[in-house]
């Protein structure tokens, strides 16, 4: 195989959070977007980031550019942002997207 068949632009695929307690509080199962693959310095970036509270604002700022509607725009900007529960919700499901 060559490794140019193994090139292709990032496609969005939707991500769906289904957890118990936010559908039931907000009437429905809630959905963004993300790419189903990164530029290897994002994904460094990610991988650098240590298990603690003193990273969780990096770890953060760095799902907030990955939280995307359908065309791919962030969801989340300075003068945008989600409840507490939906966000720690969306970077949970951002973590395991990119752990794939």
């Amino acid at each position: 195989m060559k490794l140019e068949n193994l090139a292709s632009e990032p496609k969005l695929i939707k991500v769906v959070i289904d957890d118990a307690k936010i559908v039931e509080e907000f009437g429905e199962e809630i959905e963004f977007h993300v790419f189903d693959k990164q530029p290897l310095d994002k994904f460094i970036q990610f991988a650098n980031q240590k298990p603690g509270e003193s990273d969780f604002p990096k770890l953060l700022a760095f799902c907030k550019e990955m939280i995307l509607n359908e065309k791919g725009e962030p969801v989340v900007s300075d003068n945008k942002v989600l409840p507490t529960k939906v966000m720690i919700a969306c970077v949970q499901k951002v973590v395991e997207q990119l752990g794939k």
